[in-house]
């Protein structure tokens, strides 16, 4: 596990609405190939659920009072694994929501936002890898910590070569600036996006945290099946830090991708998960298989709630996970079935007051752009509706 650099959504729902802060942060977890829904739901009314002995989400009993635990919900469009993956963020649209929530609140962070996975390349990019697009076109995830940290702490106290390289980006943004004023109105828009992107660069070396580096991970090789656990903690690790030392606000967390061959052999499994996955009832054998595998992601979800809770926002001295709000998504319902019906989400995290947390909530069939657009509203983005969707947000989460 990497060093730290520091070691609730409220449940009032007569809290005054000019009280209500908004989220300051978004993290999207994501683990892939459904679920079965008997071994994942909790029990309980709306207000008094709880997670049963053996189930799939038992781990979360302790964050139960920061947990949204969504049941009922169907996707507006895309179906079957690739299509569920392609519409799981964006529900049809062109961009996903951790983007245009980084295009939002990510303009003075060092990263607009991060994009952390492990094992999600091992095929390549396509729309079975893939959850997060801009334009229509991939935001392919890094896979590898090591190369996260080089990113996010190689330029730590090396004040030399950051100023060489400020000094090379003054050069360049003198240059342009002077060659826009010969410019037409035209052609200065399309000036204005190269200095645009040239303050992105700018802000991606200039750090601009105070965080001190933590301790570096030791090589391995992050596309061995057996190193996934490693690669999946450091990931979560790394996600955190970068929200706390306010390099970025957005940032999500790919374990794996739909139709995941990995093979969970540090829990004793033999067959890969997407296997595991299509178990039928009759198969007593492969269901409780595919079930632990199942609580294993829920753990690693346990673990990431405990280090924002943990975690002193260095803005309030409160959680972290006071003005977090943390996505676990998934891009099909049961995945047998191969559809993207009754789809199990959890939203998790205060929030700044935003949604009432400490219940499961069951959305009858309502539309995954529905709670997309109120993720977007919990942001402060008056979004009427979400990708090609047609659903306002959904007042019941609030």
């Amino acid at each position: 596990m990497l060093a730290a650099p520091f070691v609730r959504m409220l449940n009032n729902p007569a809290r005054a609405s000019d009280e209500v802060e908004g989220a300051a942060r978004l993290l999207v977890f994501f683990t892939p190939n459904g679920t079965v829904h008997e071994h994942w739901r909790p029990t309980g009314g709306e207000d008094d659920f709880s997670f049963p002995t053996g189930s799939v989400m038992e781990s979360l009993t302790p964050h139960r009072d920061q947990l949204l635990v969504l049941e009922g919900m169907d996707f507006c469009t895309g179906d079957n694994h690739e299509g569920g993956m392609g519409a799981m963020l964006t529900a049809g649209g062109g961009t996903s929501i951790d983007q245009v929530i980084a295009d939002h609140i990510g303009a003075s962070s060092r990263f607009s936002s991060l994009e952390l996975g492990a094992q999600t390349s091992l095929w390549g990019g396509s729309t079975q890898t893939r959850m997060s697009y801009r334009s229509g076109g991939f935001v392919t995830p890094d896979d590898s910590p090591h190369n996260l940290f080089d990113r996010m702490f190689g330029d730590v106290g090396d004040e030399l070569l950051l100023e060489r390289r400020r000094r090379l980006i003054d050069i360049n943004r003198n240059e342009l600036n002077a060659l826009r004023a010969r410019l037409g109105t035209e052609e200065r828009l399309r000036m204005d996006a190269h200095l645009d992107a040239l303050d992105t660069v700018e802000r991606g070396i200039s750090g601009g945290s105070s965080c001190d580096s933590p301790i570096a991970p030791s090589y391995y090789d992050v596309r061995a099946n057996d190193n996934f656990p490693t690669v999946a903690q450091q990931q979560i690790d790394l996600a955190v830090q970068s929200l706390a030392c306010g390099m970025t606000n957005v940032v999500s967390v790919q374990l794996s991708h739909t139709v995941s061959p990995t093979v969970f052999t540090w829990i004793g499994q033999t067959d890969g998960h997407h296997s595991l996955s299509h178990a039928g009832d009759e198969d007593t054998v492969g269901v409780a298989n595919f079930i632990q595998c199942e609580r294993w992601y829920a753990e690693q979800f346990s673990y990431l709630l405990d280090q924002l809770t943990a975690m002193e926002d260095p803005e309030t001295g409160g959680s972290m996970l006071d003005r977090t709000l943390v996505l676990w998504a998934k891009e099909l319902g049961d995945g047998r079935m191969h559809t993207c019906l009754d789809v199990p989400w959890v939203l998790a995290g205060n929030a700044g007051g935003f949604f009432r947390t400490g219940r499961k909530v069951d959305l009858a069939g309502a539309t995954h752009d529905g709670v997309l657009t109120s993720i977007a509203h919990a942001f402060g983005l008056e979004l009427s509706s979400f990708g090609v969707g047609t659903s306002g947000p959904i007042g019941v989460l609030r």
